[in-house]
């Protein structure tokens, strides 16, 4: 293909995108899963026309990286820590926490006990891609609901990815050559070290950008912010907790920064910074997500979804998920649990976790099926407890208008004139 042709393709992807977006909206269907559903259909064009096989992986695995990047620092410039949004933050915490260890545990007894030569440890590293909320699905996806379910969904998503992905590393550090508890021990203090390197790097940053007057340097910010989490994976720190930490901060300053450290700041060049970022991080996450669920598409296998263990397996694991999700909600929240109880979406962190299992612990027997029919089967229960919310919404607005109608006029049977009481 000429390079002309890729431009071409690469424009038409975006537009669709952005198309995507606004039609997910309108019918409440995850514009990921009609992106993924676009890289099929280009992957059966691309058969028919015999284009050469391209070894998709290295480029799904950096857009992988950077989108997560992005989605969490997307996701934290969100996030106001204000005191009565506390309990709501600990619940979601909470919530994720319990969640996610949870499906993990009964995922790893499913692929255990179903699928030949996984160890226990296996097992669980295979599991908690598949336990790890969606983010990149469902921050997009409910700004259609009730503020407090909106924000509810966000804050989980957001700390289920970053706790998946500690959870994840950590399992991958038990299979080294160290013992249970040094394995243990050196995950805490790799943890505290992350999070005084985050605290500092972000006060650091924070007080050197505001004195940049340059207009270039929102990209020099979020290249330095890549930069710190590409050495801190390095080192085997959770990385992730930087990007986090800093957004908090910035979008937080009235709090991180009180008494005489507020004197020290420049308000305005704060609000202007913390602007462009959230443009810049937003716009950079669309355009990631794009083309990561398009190459993503691109790179399935179709065939595999008719697999028996696959079947099987994924719908075992798809059970737990939801019946752990409404006793948890109970727990917490008590009846009002709909439509958040089936928002339980698998995506972007799934896919790319899963590639990260290293290749000495993976094993032949598990079926890459599995990961495709989990994710497709969330989005799609996503999808119709969305659609559904919608209508009970639109339902309760036409019942409150013609209750309002009702109680403040009459019609008149002779002349079918309305009066006003």
């Amino acid at each position: 293909m000429s390079v002309y042709t890729l431009v071409i393709a690469a424009s038409a992807i975006v537009i669709l995108s952005y198309f995507y977006n606004i039609l997910s909206k309108r019918i409440n269907v995850p514009s990921v899963l009609m992106l993924i559903v676009t890289g099929i259909i280009i992957k059966q064009v691309m058969n028919y026309f015999n284009v050469g096989r391209i070894d998709w992986f290295p480029y799904l695995e950096l857009l992988g990286i950077i989108g997560l990047i992005m989605i969490v620092l997307e996701a934290a410039l969100d996030l106001k820590l204000e005191k009565e949004k506390l309990p709501l933050i600990g619940k979601s915490l909470l919530v994720a926490l319990i969640g996610l260890l949870a499906a993990t545990g009964f995922a790893a007894l499913i692929i255990k006990i179903l699928i030949p030569n996984f160890t226990w440890i296996k097992a669980m590293i295979y599991a908690t891609p598949l336990s790890i909320l969606s983010s990149a699905i469902i921050i997009p996806s409910v700004s259609g609901l009730a503020q407090l379910k909106k924000e509810f969904a966000i804050y989980e998503s957001t700390f289920s990815d970053i706790l998946g992905i500690m959870l994840f590393y950590f399992l991958i550090s038990l299979t080294g050559d160290q013992s249970s508890g040094e394995a243990v021990g050196g995950f805490f203090i790799s943890l505290g070290i992350t999070i005084v390197i985050s605290i500092v790097a972000s006060y650091g940053l924070i007080y050197a950008f505001q004195n940049i007057t340059t207009q270039v340097k929102t990209f020099l910010l979020i290249a330095i912010l890549i930069l710190l989490y590409a050495i801190g994976k390095m080192f085997h720190l959770s990385s992730l907790i930087i990007i986090l930490v800093f957004g908090l901060i910035i979008s937080n300053s009235g709090i991180f920064f009180p008494g005489f450290l507020k004197k020290t700041l420049k308000q305005e060049s704060i609000k202007s910074l913390f602007h462009e970022l959230h443009i810049v991080t937003a716009e950079t996450a669309f355009i990631v997500r794009t083309f990561f669920f398009i190459i993503f598409g691109i790179t399935i296998v179709l065939g595999s979804l008719l697999n028996v263990q696959v079947i099987l397996v994924s719908l075992l694991i798809i059970a737990t998920i939801y019946g752990l999700r409404y006793a948890l909600m109970q727990v917490f929240f008590g009846k009002d649990i709909y439509p958040e109880v089936y928002i339980a979406p698998r995506g972007l962190i799934t896919v790319l976790l899963f590639f990260a299992i290293p290749k000495e612990l993976q094993v032949a027997d598990f079926q890459n099926g599995i990961l495709l029919f989990v994710i497709i089967a969330t989005s799609g229960v996503m999808t119709w407890a969305l659609i559904r919310a919608n209508q009970k919404d639109v339902g309760y607005e036409v019942l409150e208008m013609l209750g309002k109608d009702s109680a403040g006029s009459s019609i008149n049977e002779e002349t079918g004139e309305q009066k006003d009481h």
